[in-house]
Protein backbone atom coordinates (compact mmCIF):
# COMPACT_ATOMS: atom_id res chain seq x y z
CA UNK A 1 0.00 0.00 0.00
CA UNK A 2 2.78 2.44 0.94
CA UNK A 3 4.66 1.70 -2.30
CA UNK A 4 1.52 2.28 -4.38
CA UNK A 5 0.98 5.61 -2.61
CA UNK A 6 4.58 6.69 -3.26
CA UNK A 7 4.23 5.84 -6.96
CA UNK A 8 1.03 7.90 -7.19
CA UNK A 9 2.58 10.89 -5.41
CA UNK A 10 5.66 10.76 -7.65
CA UNK A 11 3.51 10.57 -10.79
CA UNK A 12 1.42 13.56 -9.70
CA UNK A 13 4.60 15.52 -8.89
CA UNK A 14 5.95 14.74 -12.37
CA UNK A 15 2.72 16.01 -13.96
CA UNK A 16 2.80 19.26 -11.96
CA UNK A 17 6.46 19.79 -12.81
CA UNK A 18 5.73 19.05 -16.48
CA UNK A 19 2.91 21.61 -16.55
CA UNK A 20 5.20 24.32 -15.21
CA UNK A 21 7.81 23.43 -17.81
CA UNK A 22 5.19 23.43 -20.61
CA UNK A 23 3.67 26.85 -19.86
CA UNK A 24 6.43 28.95 -21.51
CA UNK A 25 5.86 27.09 -24.81
CA UNK A 26 2.25 28.17 -25.13
CA UNK A 27 -0.31 25.98 -26.89
CA UNK A 28 2.29 23.52 -28.16
CA UNK A 29 3.66 22.95 -24.67
CA UNK A 30 0.22 22.55 -23.11
CA UNK A 31 -0.87 20.04 -25.77
CA UNK A 32 2.31 18.02 -25.24
CA UNK A 33 1.67 18.10 -21.48
CA UNK A 34 -1.91 16.95 -21.98
CA UNK A 35 -0.58 13.98 -23.93
CA UNK A 36 1.47 13.03 -20.87
CA UNK A 37 -1.62 13.37 -18.69
CA UNK A 38 -3.59 11.13 -21.04
CA UNK A 39 -0.84 8.50 -21.04
CA UNK A 40 -0.55 8.46 -17.25
CA UNK A 41 -4.25 8.91 -16.51
CA UNK A 42 -5.46 5.28 -16.81
CA UNK A 43 -2.91 3.76 -14.50
CA UNK A 44 -3.12 6.72 -12.08
CA UNK A 45 -6.85 6.10 -11.82
CA UNK A 46 -6.43 2.33 -11.62
CA UNK A 47 -3.82 2.39 -8.87
CA UNK A 48 -5.47 5.27 -7.06
CA UNK A 49 -8.66 3.26 -6.74
CA UNK A 50 -6.56 0.17 -6.05
CA UNK A 51 -4.96 1.93 -3.07
CA UNK A 52 -8.47 2.69 -1.78
CA UNK A 53 -9.47 -0.96 -2.09
CA UNK A 54 -11.58 -0.46 -5.23
CA UNK A 55 -10.83 -2.89 -8.07
CA UNK A 56 -11.61 -2.10 -11.72
CA UNK A 57 -12.37 -5.26 -13.67
CA UNK A 58 -10.75 -6.19 -16.98
CA UNK A 59 -13.53 -4.60 -19.06
CA UNK A 60 -13.08 -1.32 -17.21
CA UNK A 61 -9.33 -1.41 -17.76
CA UNK A 62 -9.81 -1.98 -21.50
CA UNK A 63 -12.25 0.93 -21.71
CA UNK A 64 -9.73 3.17 -19.95
CA UNK A 65 -6.91 2.10 -22.26
CA UNK A 66 -8.97 2.48 -25.43
CA UNK A 67 -10.26 5.88 -24.36
CA UNK A 68 -6.77 7.02 -23.42
CA UNK A 69 -5.33 5.80 -26.73
CA UNK A 70 -8.01 7.56 -28.77
CA UNK A 71 -7.57 10.84 -26.91
CA UNK A 72 -3.77 10.60 -27.17
CA UNK A 73 -3.98 10.12 -30.95
CA UNK A 74 -6.38 13.08 -31.25
CA UNK A 75 -4.06 15.34 -29.22
CA UNK A 76 -1.09 14.15 -31.29
CA UNK A 77 -2.83 15.16 -34.52
CA UNK A 78 -3.72 18.55 -33.03
CA UNK A 79 -0.12 19.02 -31.90
CA UNK A 80 1.31 18.16 -35.31
CA UNK A 81 -1.22 20.40 -37.06
CA UNK A 82 -0.32 23.29 -34.76
CA UNK A 83 3.38 22.65 -35.35
CA UNK A 84 2.88 22.68 -39.12
CA UNK A 85 0.96 25.96 -38.87
CA UNK A 86 3.81 27.49 -36.90
CA UNK A 87 6.39 26.28 -39.41
CA UNK A 88 4.37 27.58 -42.35
CA UNK A 89 4.23 31.07 -40.81
CA UNK A 90 7.97 31.18 -40.18
CA UNK A 91 10.11 32.62 -42.93
CA UNK A 92 13.76 31.68 -43.35
CA UNK A 93 15.99 34.17 -41.61
CA UNK A 94 17.67 36.53 -44.10
CA UNK A 95 21.37 36.32 -44.67
CA UNK A 96 23.21 38.72 -42.44
CA UNK A 97 26.48 39.21 -40.74
CA UNK A 98 25.30 37.08 -37.85
CA UNK A 99 24.54 34.20 -40.21
CA UNK A 100 27.99 34.27 -41.75
CA UNK A 101 29.75 33.79 -38.44
CA UNK A 102 29.37 32.08 -35.11
CA UNK A 103 26.30 32.60 -32.98
CA UNK A 104 27.19 34.56 -29.87
CA UNK A 105 26.84 32.22 -26.93
CA UNK A 106 25.49 33.56 -23.67
CA UNK A 107 27.17 30.86 -21.61
CA UNK A 108 28.73 27.46 -21.87
CA UNK A 109 26.36 24.69 -22.91
CA UNK A 110 26.35 20.93 -22.65
CA UNK A 111 25.44 18.71 -25.55
CA UNK A 112 23.87 15.33 -24.91
CA UNK A 113 26.20 13.65 -27.33
CA UNK A 114 25.94 10.54 -29.53
CA UNK A 115 28.46 8.68 -27.42
CA UNK A 116 26.18 8.90 -24.43
CA UNK A 117 28.53 11.28 -22.57
CA UNK A 118 27.87 14.89 -21.71
CA UNK A 119 30.64 16.95 -23.27
CA UNK A 120 31.08 20.68 -22.66
CA UNK A 121 30.82 22.98 -25.64
CA UNK A 122 32.85 26.18 -25.44
CA UNK A 123 31.13 29.52 -25.37
CA UNK A 124 33.18 30.83 -28.28
CA UNK A 125 33.93 29.48 -31.72
CA UNK A 126 36.93 27.19 -31.96
CA UNK A 127 39.70 27.54 -34.46
CA UNK A 128 39.95 24.85 -37.16
CA UNK A 129 43.24 23.71 -35.62
CA UNK A 130 41.34 22.57 -32.48
CA UNK A 131 39.15 20.18 -34.47
CA UNK A 132 40.55 16.69 -34.95
CA UNK A 133 38.82 16.20 -38.32
CA UNK A 134 41.34 16.79 -41.14
CA UNK A 135 40.89 20.25 -42.76
CA UNK A 136 40.05 18.82 -46.19
CA UNK A 137 37.37 16.55 -44.67
CA UNK A 138 36.04 19.42 -42.57
CA UNK A 139 35.64 21.57 -45.65
CA UNK A 140 33.74 18.77 -47.39
CA UNK A 141 31.46 18.32 -44.36
CA UNK A 142 30.71 22.03 -44.08
CA UNK A 143 29.82 22.00 -47.77
CA UNK A 144 26.81 19.68 -47.27
CA UNK A 145 24.79 22.31 -45.41
CA UNK A 146 22.46 24.70 -47.20
CA UNK A 147 19.60 27.14 -46.83
CA UNK A 148 16.96 24.51 -47.53
CA UNK A 149 18.22 21.94 -45.03
CA UNK A 150 20.39 23.20 -42.18
CA UNK A 151 22.04 26.62 -42.19
CA UNK A 152 25.33 26.27 -40.33
CA UNK A 153 26.41 29.19 -38.16
CA UNK A 154 29.24 27.75 -36.05
CA UNK A 155 31.62 24.80 -35.94
CA UNK A 156 32.79 23.56 -32.54
CA UNK A 157 35.21 20.72 -31.72
CA UNK A 158 33.55 17.77 -30.01
CA UNK A 159 35.21 14.51 -28.95
CA UNK A 160 36.67 12.97 -32.15
CA UNK A 161 34.40 15.03 -34.40
CA UNK A 162 32.62 18.36 -34.45
CA UNK A 163 29.36 20.10 -33.59
CA UNK A 164 27.77 22.21 -36.29
CA UNK A 165 25.42 24.71 -34.73
CA UNK A 166 22.84 26.33 -36.93
CA UNK A 167 19.19 26.53 -37.91
CA UNK A 168 17.10 23.57 -39.07
CA UNK A 169 15.15 24.56 -42.19
CA UNK A 170 13.37 21.31 -43.04
CA UNK A 171 11.54 18.36 -41.53
CA UNK A 172 13.99 16.53 -39.19
CA UNK A 173 13.80 13.03 -40.69
CA UNK A 174 14.09 14.20 -44.29
CA UNK A 175 16.84 16.68 -43.42
CA UNK A 176 18.92 14.12 -41.56
CA UNK A 177 18.56 11.62 -44.39
CA UNK A 178 19.51 14.24 -47.01
CA UNK A 179 22.53 15.47 -45.05
CA UNK A 180 23.63 11.93 -44.26
CA UNK A 181 23.47 10.95 -47.92
CA UNK A 182 25.37 14.06 -48.97
CA UNK A 183 28.06 13.26 -46.40
CA UNK A 184 28.34 9.69 -47.72
CA UNK A 185 28.54 10.93 -51.32
CA UNK A 186 31.44 13.23 -50.43
CA UNK A 187 33.43 11.18 -47.91
CA UNK A 188 32.16 7.63 -48.20
CA UNK A 189 31.57 5.63 -45.05
CA UNK A 190 34.14 7.45 -42.92
CA UNK A 191 31.80 9.69 -40.92
CA UNK A 192 28.39 9.56 -39.20
CA UNK A 193 25.95 12.47 -39.02
CA UNK A 194 23.63 12.83 -36.01
CA UNK A 195 20.72 15.23 -35.64
CA UNK A 196 20.17 15.75 -31.90
CA UNK A 197 18.85 18.33 -29.45
CA UNK A 198 21.19 20.41 -27.30
CA UNK A 199 20.34 21.68 -23.83
CA UNK A 200 18.47 24.61 -25.34
CA UNK A 201 16.30 21.99 -27.11
CA UNK A 202 17.48 23.24 -30.50
CA UNK A 203 18.28 20.82 -33.34
CA UNK A 204 22.04 20.42 -33.67
CA UNK A 205 24.17 18.44 -36.11
CA UNK A 206 27.06 16.35 -34.78
CA UNK A 207 29.52 14.55 -37.05
CA UNK A 208 31.75 11.79 -35.70
CA UNK A 209 34.19 9.46 -37.46
CA UNK A 210 33.15 5.87 -38.10
CA UNK A 211 35.78 4.78 -35.58
CA UNK A 212 33.40 6.00 -32.84
CA UNK A 213 30.74 3.46 -33.87
CA UNK A 214 29.60 0.91 -31.24
CA UNK A 215 32.26 -1.71 -30.67
CA UNK A 216 31.66 -5.28 -31.78
CA UNK A 217 31.68 -8.11 -29.27
CA UNK A 218 35.22 -9.22 -28.45
CA UNK A 219 36.25 -12.88 -28.03
CA UNK A 220 36.54 -12.27 -24.29
CA UNK A 221 32.96 -11.00 -24.19
CA UNK A 222 31.77 -13.99 -26.20
CA UNK A 223 33.47 -16.22 -23.64
CA UNK A 224 31.77 -14.32 -20.81
CA UNK A 225 28.39 -14.77 -22.52
CA UNK A 226 29.08 -18.51 -22.73
CA UNK A 227 30.06 -18.74 -19.05
CA UNK A 228 26.90 -16.87 -18.02
CA UNK A 229 24.79 -19.17 -20.21
CA UNK A 230 26.28 -22.26 -18.52
CA UNK A 231 25.73 -20.70 -15.09
CA UNK A 232 22.12 -19.95 -16.01
CA UNK A 233 21.56 -23.57 -17.02
CA UNK A 234 22.70 -24.67 -13.59
CA UNK A 235 20.76 -22.04 -11.61
CA UNK A 236 17.64 -22.89 -13.62
CA UNK A 237 18.03 -26.57 -12.75
CA UNK A 238 18.58 -25.63 -9.11
CA UNK A 239 15.45 -23.45 -9.09
CA UNK A 240 13.48 -26.33 -10.61
CA UNK A 241 14.87 -28.68 -7.99
CA UNK A 242 13.84 -26.35 -5.17
CA UNK A 243 10.31 -26.31 -6.59
CA UNK A 244 10.39 -30.12 -6.52
CA UNK A 245 11.46 -30.03 -2.87
CA UNK A 246 15.14 -31.05 -3.04
CA UNK A 247 18.57 -29.42 -3.38
CA UNK A 248 20.40 -30.20 -6.61
CA UNK A 249 23.79 -29.72 -4.94
CA UNK A 250 22.99 -32.43 -2.41
CA UNK A 251 21.25 -34.87 -4.75
CA UNK A 252 22.37 -34.22 -8.32
CA UNK A 253 21.14 -37.66 -9.45
CA UNK A 254 17.59 -36.25 -9.49
CA UNK A 255 18.41 -33.55 -12.06
CA UNK A 256 15.92 -35.02 -14.55
CA UNK A 257 13.07 -34.02 -12.23
CA UNK A 258 14.13 -30.37 -12.60
CA UNK A 259 14.62 -30.60 -16.37
CA UNK A 260 11.05 -29.51 -17.35
CA UNK A 261 11.50 -26.24 -15.45
CA UNK A 262 14.80 -25.61 -17.27
CA UNK A 263 13.19 -26.29 -20.66
CA UNK A 264 10.25 -23.98 -19.92
CA UNK A 265 12.54 -21.17 -18.78
CA UNK A 266 14.75 -21.58 -21.84
CA UNK A 267 11.68 -21.35 -24.08
CA UNK A 268 10.74 -18.03 -22.45
CA UNK A 269 14.29 -16.63 -22.64
CA UNK A 270 14.74 -17.76 -26.24
CA UNK A 271 11.39 -16.23 -27.22
CA UNK A 272 12.45 -12.93 -25.63
CA UNK A 273 15.79 -12.84 -27.44
CA UNK A 274 14.20 -14.00 -30.70
CA UNK A 275 11.84 -11.03 -30.52
CA UNK A 276 14.78 -8.64 -30.26
CA UNK A 277 16.69 -10.46 -33.00
CA UNK A 278 13.81 -10.50 -35.50
CA UNK A 279 13.09 -6.79 -34.99
CA UNK A 280 16.79 -5.89 -35.22
CA UNK A 281 17.23 -7.97 -38.39
CA UNK A 282 14.26 -6.17 -39.94
CA UNK A 283 16.10 -2.85 -39.58
CA UNK A 284 19.59 -4.16 -40.30
CA UNK A 285 20.79 -3.58 -36.72
CA UNK A 286 23.45 -5.83 -35.18
CA UNK A 287 23.01 -7.07 -31.61
CA UNK A 288 25.56 -8.51 -29.23
CA UNK A 289 25.02 -12.02 -27.84
CA UNK A 290 22.72 -12.04 -24.81
CA UNK A 291 24.53 -11.87 -21.48
CA UNK A 292 22.21 -13.93 -19.27
CA UNK A 293 21.74 -12.99 -15.61
CA UNK A 294 21.66 -16.20 -13.53
CA UNK A 295 19.63 -16.16 -10.31
CA UNK A 296 19.23 -18.78 -7.61
CA UNK A 297 15.67 -17.68 -6.81
CA UNK A 298 14.02 -18.15 -10.23
CA UNK A 299 16.80 -19.44 -12.47
CA UNK A 300 17.42 -16.25 -14.45
CA UNK A 301 16.51 -12.58 -14.46
CA UNK A 302 16.67 -12.25 -18.23
CA UNK A 303 19.67 -10.96 -20.15
CA UNK A 304 21.60 -7.87 -21.18
CA UNK A 305 22.04 -7.18 -24.90
CA UNK A 306 24.02 -4.35 -26.50
CA UNK A 307 23.49 -2.62 -29.82
CA UNK A 308 26.44 -3.07 -32.17
CA UNK A 309 25.03 -0.69 -34.79
CA UNK A 310 23.91 2.91 -34.82
CA UNK A 311 20.12 3.20 -34.84
CA UNK A 312 18.53 5.34 -37.56
CA UNK A 313 15.77 6.82 -35.38
CA UNK A 314 13.86 6.47 -32.11
CA UNK A 315 11.07 4.40 -33.70
CA UNK A 316 13.61 1.68 -34.48
CA UNK A 317 14.87 1.83 -30.89
CA UNK A 318 11.34 1.36 -29.61
CA UNK A 319 10.48 -1.49 -31.98
CA UNK A 320 13.58 -3.50 -31.05
CA UNK A 321 13.13 -2.82 -27.33
CA UNK A 322 9.46 -3.80 -27.19
CA UNK A 323 9.78 -6.89 -29.39
CA UNK A 324 11.61 -8.94 -26.75
CA UNK A 325 9.18 -8.39 -23.84
CA UNK A 326 6.25 -8.83 -26.22
CA UNK A 327 7.46 -12.24 -27.42
CA UNK A 328 8.56 -13.44 -23.98
CA UNK A 329 5.44 -12.05 -22.33
CA UNK A 330 3.08 -13.76 -24.76
CA UNK A 331 4.81 -17.12 -24.27
CA UNK A 332 4.76 -16.68 -20.48
CA UNK A 333 1.11 -15.64 -20.46
CA UNK A 334 0.20 -18.66 -22.59
CA UNK A 335 2.01 -20.92 -20.12
CA UNK A 336 0.28 -19.30 -17.16
CA UNK A 337 -3.22 -19.49 -18.62
CA UNK A 338 -2.61 -23.02 -19.91
CA UNK A 339 -1.36 -24.09 -16.49
CA UNK A 340 -4.38 -22.55 -14.75
CA UNK A 341 -6.76 -24.26 -17.15
CA UNK A 342 -5.01 -27.62 -16.65
CA UNK A 343 -4.98 -27.29 -12.86
CA UNK A 344 -7.22 -29.67 -10.93
CA UNK A 345 -7.33 -31.40 -7.54
CA UNK A 346 -4.31 -33.67 -7.44
CA UNK A 347 -2.10 -31.53 -9.74
CA UNK A 348 1.64 -31.82 -9.25
CA UNK A 349 2.12 -28.62 -7.25
CA UNK A 350 0.32 -27.50 -4.12
CA UNK A 351 0.85 -23.89 -3.00
CA UNK A 352 -0.81 -21.64 -0.40
CA UNK A 353 -3.64 -19.63 -1.92
CA UNK A 354 -2.10 -16.50 -0.40
CA UNK A 355 0.63 -16.66 -3.06
CA UNK A 356 -1.91 -15.42 -5.60
CA UNK A 357 -2.15 -12.17 -3.65
CA UNK A 358 1.39 -11.36 -4.82
CA UNK A 359 0.30 -10.03 -8.23
CA UNK A 360 -2.73 -8.04 -9.39
CA UNK A 361 -2.73 -9.57 -12.88
CA UNK A 362 -1.97 -13.15 -11.89
CA UNK A 363 -4.40 -13.06 -8.96
CA UNK A 364 -7.18 -11.77 -11.23
CA UNK A 365 -6.49 -14.44 -13.88
CA UNK A 366 -6.39 -17.17 -11.24
CA UNK A 367 -9.71 -15.97 -9.80
CA UNK A 368 -11.34 -16.11 -13.24
CA UNK A 369 -10.05 -19.60 -14.08
CA UNK A 370 -9.91 -21.35 -10.69
CA UNK A 371 -12.90 -19.67 -9.03
CA UNK A 372 -13.74 -20.54 -5.42
CA UNK A 373 -10.80 -22.95 -5.17
CA UNK A 374 -8.66 -19.94 -4.22
CA UNK A 375 -10.55 -19.64 -0.93
CA UNK A 376 -8.99 -22.88 0.32
CA UNK A 377 -5.71 -22.68 2.26
CA UNK A 378 -3.89 -24.79 -0.37
CA UNK A 379 -4.41 -24.86 -4.14
CA UNK A 380 -3.36 -27.64 -6.51
CA UNK A 381 -1.90 -26.20 -9.72
CA UNK A 382 -0.25 -27.48 -12.87
CA UNK A 383 3.54 -26.90 -13.16
CA UNK A 384 3.01 -24.65 -16.21
CA UNK A 385 1.34 -22.15 -13.89
CA UNK A 386 4.56 -21.62 -11.93
CA UNK A 387 6.68 -21.45 -15.08
CA UNK A 388 4.40 -18.93 -16.77
CA UNK A 389 4.23 -16.89 -13.57
CA UNK A 390 8.01 -16.66 -13.32
CA UNK A 391 8.25 -15.79 -17.01
CA UNK A 392 5.87 -12.86 -16.52
CA UNK A 393 7.92 -11.67 -13.54
CA UNK A 394 11.12 -11.79 -15.62
CA UNK A 395 9.39 -9.87 -18.42
CA UNK A 396 8.00 -7.26 -16.03
CA UNK A 397 11.39 -6.71 -14.38
CA UNK A 398 12.95 -6.06 -17.77
CA UNK A 399 10.21 -3.50 -18.49
CA UNK A 400 11.23 -1.28 -15.58
CA UNK A 401 11.77 2.26 -16.99
CA UNK A 402 15.47 2.49 -16.17
CA UNK A 403 18.72 2.74 -18.10
CA UNK A 404 19.27 0.22 -20.87
CA UNK A 405 16.60 -2.23 -19.72
CA UNK A 406 13.91 -2.82 -22.32
CA UNK A 407 11.56 -0.52 -20.44
CA UNK A 408 14.24 2.17 -20.25
CA UNK A 409 14.87 1.96 -23.97
CA UNK A 410 11.14 2.32 -24.60
CA UNK A 411 10.97 5.43 -22.40
CA UNK A 412 14.00 6.90 -24.16
CA UNK A 413 12.43 6.23 -27.56
CA UNK A 414 9.07 7.84 -26.68
CA UNK A 415 10.03 10.61 -24.26
CA UNK A 416 13.75 11.21 -24.78
CA UNK A 417 16.98 10.81 -22.82
CA UNK A 418 16.25 13.46 -20.19
CA UNK A 419 12.97 11.86 -19.18
CA UNK A 420 14.70 8.48 -19.02
CA UNK A 421 17.26 9.95 -16.63
CA UNK A 422 14.46 10.98 -14.27
CA UNK A 423 12.60 7.67 -14.49
CA UNK A 424 15.85 5.81 -13.83
CA UNK A 425 16.41 7.75 -10.60
CA UNK A 426 12.77 7.21 -9.62
CA UNK A 427 13.04 3.45 -10.31
CA UNK A 428 16.18 3.17 -8.20
CA UNK A 429 14.49 5.01 -5.32
CA UNK A 430 11.45 2.71 -5.48
CA UNK A 431 13.67 -0.38 -5.62
CA UNK A 432 15.56 0.90 -2.60
CA UNK A 433 12.31 1.26 -0.66
CA UNK A 434 11.01 -2.14 -1.76
CA UNK A 435 14.31 -3.77 -0.77
CA UNK A 436 13.43 -3.08 2.87
CA UNK A 437 10.85 -5.85 2.51
CA UNK A 438 12.28 -7.87 -0.40
CA UNK A 439 16.08 -8.25 -0.87
CA UNK A 440 15.46 -9.16 -4.52
CA UNK A 441 14.76 -5.48 -5.27
CA UNK A 442 18.21 -4.53 -3.97
CA UNK A 443 19.78 -7.03 -6.37
CA UNK A 444 18.00 -5.40 -9.31
CA UNK A 445 18.94 -1.92 -8.11
CA UNK A 446 22.57 -3.07 -8.14
CA UNK A 447 22.27 -4.48 -11.67
CA UNK A 448 20.82 -1.21 -12.96
CA UNK A 449 23.26 1.00 -11.07
CA UNK A 450 26.39 -0.91 -12.06
CA UNK A 451 25.57 -2.18 -15.55
CA UNK A 452 22.51 -0.51 -17.05
CA UNK A 453 22.10 3.00 -15.60
CA UNK A 454 23.19 4.96 -18.70
CA UNK A 455 20.76 5.55 -21.58
CA UNK A 456 21.48 4.31 -25.07
CA UNK A 457 23.49 6.62 -27.30
CA UNK A 458 21.31 8.90 -29.43
CA UNK A 459 20.01 7.71 -32.80
CA UNK A 460 21.20 9.25 -36.06
CA UNK A 461 17.91 11.13 -36.13
CA UNK A 462 17.22 11.72 -32.46
CA UNK A 463 14.69 14.51 -33.08
CA UNK A 464 11.71 12.76 -34.71
CA UNK A 465 9.44 11.11 -32.14
CA UNK A 466 7.73 7.72 -32.61
CA UNK A 467 4.09 7.78 -33.65
CA UNK A 468 1.07 7.68 -31.35
CA UNK A 469 0.55 3.92 -31.74
CA UNK A 470 3.99 3.24 -30.29
CA UNK A 471 3.35 5.63 -27.42
CA UNK A 472 0.07 3.84 -26.63
CA UNK A 473 1.83 0.47 -26.81
CA UNK A 474 4.46 1.68 -24.34
CA UNK A 475 1.68 2.74 -21.99
CA UNK A 476 0.09 -0.71 -22.22
CA UNK A 477 3.41 -2.53 -21.67
CA UNK A 478 4.33 -0.48 -18.59
CA UNK A 479 0.81 -0.83 -17.23
CA UNK A 480 0.87 -4.62 -17.57
CA UNK A 481 4.32 -4.77 -15.97
CA UNK A 482 2.99 -2.90 -12.94
CA UNK A 483 0.01 -5.24 -12.63
CA UNK A 484 2.42 -8.20 -12.59
CA UNK A 485 4.76 -6.74 -9.96
CA UNK A 486 2.31 -5.01 -7.60
CA UNK A 487 0.53 -7.19 -5.02
CA UNK A 488 -3.14 -7.21 -4.16
CA UNK A 489 -4.12 -5.38 -1.01
CA UNK A 490 -5.57 -7.67 1.71
CA UNK A 491 -8.98 -5.99 1.46
CA UNK A 492 -9.10 -6.37 -2.34
CA UNK A 493 -7.89 -9.98 -2.11
CA UNK A 494 -10.70 -10.66 0.36
CA UNK A 495 -13.28 -9.12 -1.97
CA UNK A 496 -12.00 -11.27 -4.84
CA UNK A 497 -12.06 -14.38 -2.68
CA UNK A 498 -8.32 -15.03 -2.86
CA UNK A 499 -6.78 -16.58 0.25
CA UNK A 500 -8.16 -18.69 3.01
Amino acid sequence: MAITGLILLAAIAILVWGYRRAQPYGSVGILAWLQSVVLMGPWLLFFGLFALGIYINLAGVLVLLLGSTGLYIYLGRRLRALGQDMLSTQRPAPLSATDSGPEPAKSSAVLDGPDGLDQPTPATAASPEAITIPPDDLAQIEGIFGLDTYFRTETIPYDQGAIFRGNLRGEPAATQAKLGQALTDRLGDRYRLFLVENLEQRPTVVVLPASADPAKTTPTQWALAGVLAIATLFTSLEAGAILQGFDLLEDFSRWRAALPFLVALLVILVAHEAGHWVAARRYGVRLSPPFLIPAWQIGAFGSLTRFESLLPNRSVLFDIAVAGPAAGGIVSLAMLVGGLLLSHPGSAFQIPSGFFQGSVLIGALARVTLGDVLQAPLVDIHPLTIMGWLGLVITALNLMPAGQLDGGRMVQAIYGRKTLGRTTVFTLVVLGLVSLANPLALYWAGVILLLQRDPERPCLNDISEPNDARAALSLLALFLALTVLLPLTPSLAGRLGIGG
